[in-house]
């Protein structure tokens, strides 16, 4: 499958597709000739559509995996191998309305204490001061920072977008003294490199698993979750949810919904507006209204 992985990786570049979504994609493509045990180009459309009959009722994954494993397949067929098959047009995931995990305020604090490892703490609290997405947070570098201005430069997030975020003056002085600890000129979460605290890697970012996992291997499990363990928080919260929590708790403080969407770099306002079923206060300033409008009924 080398020649077809080559080229599909062309193709994927050539299309303007990120480097996650093409591991992903090919990593689609991968699951599926391992499932039939032979190379994807022999696979024929009925094989095809049992294998997402196989995901959807055999395995089970979620919609969200069935999505990428769909986008991944489809890409290969349709843009590499220029076959047209009806199976792709036909097969779509599930339907979803579930609404994302907040977190209140006092939540996001006990977590955020149970994070014992400075440079977690100090990653993922930016991550939840400014509305980040884990990428983007692991990956901030020194430039990004307009202390002047006390904005967040965010480049290149999804879609290829840049945007500016507020930095709370807590955020920056805490980034500061954290830079102090290893001065990379470049990044502000630099890899290590060899067992913890090893010297400091100046050719990249910390890996973005690195955020969730223990450094040295000297505990179990991944560090958020940990951190949310022991925290007593009983909620299925991950990384992500520091992002769903700092929009939902902007908007309780009122901030509007177009401010907000530009915060977290949404293409569509429509997106954003999820945040308005998550928000406390602007449940109880309904109920309010309408408890009112039934009083006036009676008088």
């Amino acid at each position: 499958m080398s020649v077809l992985s080559q080229k599909m990786r062309e193709d994927m570049q050539l299309n303007g597709l990120s480097v996650r979504t093409q591991e992903s994609y090919e990593a689609a493509v991968r699951q599926l000739a391992k499932h039939y045990h032979k190379s994807p180009d022999k696979i024929d459309e009925e094989e095809l559509r049992q294998y997402f009959l196989y995901l959807k009722n055999v395995r089970g994954v979620s919609i969200s995996t069935f999505r990428v494993a769909l986008c991944g397949i489809k890409f290969f067929y349709e843009q590499t191998l220029k076959r047209e098959w009806h199976t792709l047009a036909l097969v779509r995931p599930d339907k979803q309305e579930k609404l994302p995990v907040v977190l209140s305020l006092p939540e996001v604090e006990r977590i955020l204490k149970c994070v014992h490892h400075q440079r977690y703490r100090v990653c993922l609290t930016t991550i939840y001061a400014c509305g980040l997405r884990l990428l983007e947070g692991v990956q901030l570098q020194v430039k990004n920072i307009d202390s002047q201005r006390k904005m967040l430069h965010i480049f290149a997030g999804k879609g290829g977008k840049d945007r500016y975020v507020p930095l709370p003056t807590a955020s920056l002085d805490m980034l500061r003294q954290y830079w102090r600890t290893h001065r990379n000129p470049e990044w502000l979460f630099p890899r290590l490199h060899g067992t913890w605290p090893g010297p400091v890697n100046t050719s990249g970012p910390m890996d973005e698993t690195a955020v969730h996992t223990c450094p040295g291997g000297r505990c179990q499990g991944k560090a958020f979750r940990a951190a949310l363990k022991e925290s007593g928080v009983q909620k299925p919260a991950t990384v992500h949810t520091l992002r769903h929590s700092y929009a939902t708790h902007l908007l309780e403080a009122g901030t509007d919904l177009r401010t907000i969407q530009l915060y977290l770099g949404h293409a569509s306002i429509t997106t954003t507006t999820i945040y308005l079923h998550l928000t406390s206060v602007t449940q109880t300033q309904s109920r309010q209204r309408i408890d009112d409008m039934l009083a006036g009924l009676w008088r």
